[in-house]
């Protein structure tokens, strides 16, 4: 990913020295088994962690030649090691190494994701809780239809990021698997407890059933996963979009001293963050397809993931890591317009509280249908009209008049029954 991207400590575990260095701690935690197997003399084993070391541009050198990456590094290391490297890699094959240490570098960035989520849901929590109360329209079709709060439309925020961090809870351990099971996955040149004494050193699990790789349905998943908390921040990021409409304006991203909107309408104030936002969760998305067509390999294994995997995996995990951390601050700057949302929720005299005045009308005798014309018929009189207000033609039709009193018509008007029942929501989310 490019670096306007990248944040410094998710950046960190896709470097090519982050790279090497988990292929190294399996190379050296599958010794440490064999030692303890009794395979490898501890005198060899303490050369082997004493000078089992690499260097990038030395490995670049020798894959120039040698056109493989872990032979290369393997190579690297035993020029460093010297003649206990003999011990190194014994009954593995590259997938092994590469496998592994993917895992390593997966969980870990999963890591960052929860922690980058549980900031974002405290975010939201914080600013739910502050507007539980704060009344709002609501929209279906993006037209008005009944008054909600500000608080209500967060708590389904936050209960998505809820459910988000589960599947983060979830991933992490998917991921957190190893393999040291040789060529074909058989066992046929290493002992199985070598893969479990070092996937126990490595706070891994051993696969199931590996072949020559690990399955690519764990990484699909990994890429799917991360993709779909991308799509919730989309969503959030849209909601802000729409509500920062200049002819809406009930929300707007901060706008910080100094920033500038535009390069030719000085009084621009755009939602640039959450514009991003939704830009890189399409980026998310567009790899989901290449991860589930890396699952298809040939028989117990190609490379033909091994190229994607390079761009796709380093890139959805840092374009998520910079999501999060962008819809956290987005959220936690929030300007929050309660005025407006009021006089968008009342324009055209209140039409939204169109349906209480159809139940009151039927429940005062009137036939549903009779109801619903007289509702509509006052309601789209008053409808982008220039003064058009759906309660004072409610006050002078007849009809209406005869069954409801100004005190039962005044009621219909009032929020305190679209308020009534969220204390279920609150008491669902802890708010």
């Amino acid at each position: 990913m490019i670096e306007r991207y990248t944040l410094p400590e998710m950046g960190e575990i896709w470097t090519d020295r982050a790279k090497y260095q988990s292929w190294l701690d399996v190379e050296i935690a599958a010794c440490e088994a064999n030692c303890q197997l009794g395979k490898i003399p501890e005198a060899e084993m303490q050369q082997i962690r004493e000078r089992a070391t690499f260097e990038p541009q030395r490995i670049l050198e020798i894959e120039a030649e040698v056109r493989h990456d872990v032979i290369a590094f393997l190579t690297n290391v035993n020029e460093n090691v010297g003649d206990a490297g003999r011990y190194i890699h014994v009954g593995m094959t590259s997938s092994d190494v590469l496998d592994t240490g993917l895992a390593l570098q997966l969980k870990n960035s999963v890591a960052l994701l929860q922690q980058e989520l549980g900031s974002l849901q405290e975010a939201i929590r914080s600013l739910a809780v502050e507007h539980k109360g704060t009344v709002m329209i609501g929209r279906s079709h993006a037209i008005h239809g009944e008054p909600i709060t500000f608080g209500f439309k967060l708590a389904g925020w936050l209960a998505e990021t809820m459910r988000n961090a589960e599947r983060l809870e979830r991933l992490e351990r998917d991921v957190a698997v190893g393999q040291i099971s040789g060529a074909m996955g058989t066992y046929a040149n290493t002992d199985p407890k070598v893969e479990q004494l070092t996937c126990e050193r490595l706070c891994l699990i051993p696969d199931t059933a590996s072949t020559q790789v690990i399955s690519r349905d764990r990484h699909a998943d990994y890429v799917q996963t991360l993709a779909l908390v991308g799509a919730s921040l989309d969503r959030f990021a849209t909601e802000i979009r729409n509500l920062q409409r200049t002819d809406v304006l009930e929300v707007e991203e901060s706008f910080a001293k100094g920033q500038k909107g535009s390069s030719a309408m000085p009084h621009k104030r755009n939602p640039i963050r959450a514009e991003r936002i939704s830009g890189l969760a399409r980026v998310l998305r567009s790899y989901v397809v290449a991860a589930l067509e890396n699952v298809a390999l040939w028989h117990e294994r190609d490379i033909s993931h091994s190229s994607t995997e390079r761009m796709m995996l380093p890139d959805c995990s840092v374009t998520l890591h910079f999501m999060l951390r962008e819809m956290t601050q987005v959220v936690q700057g929030l300007g929050v317009y309660p005025a407006n949302m009021r006089r968008n929720m009342n324009i055209y005299g209140g039409v939204v509280f169109s349906q209480r005045v159809l139940l009151a009308l039927v429940e005062n005798g009137m036939n549903r249908e009779d109801a619903y014309s007289v509702v509509q018929r006052n309601a789209h009189a008053a409808w982008n009209t220039e003064g058009g207000n759906f309660r004072a033609n409610l006050e002078a039709d007849p009809e209406v008049s005869t069954l409801l009193n100004a005190k039962a018509l005044a009621e219909c008007f009032s929020t305190e029954l679209h308020q009534a029942n969220l204390d279920v929501i609150w008491q669902r989310l802890g708010l």
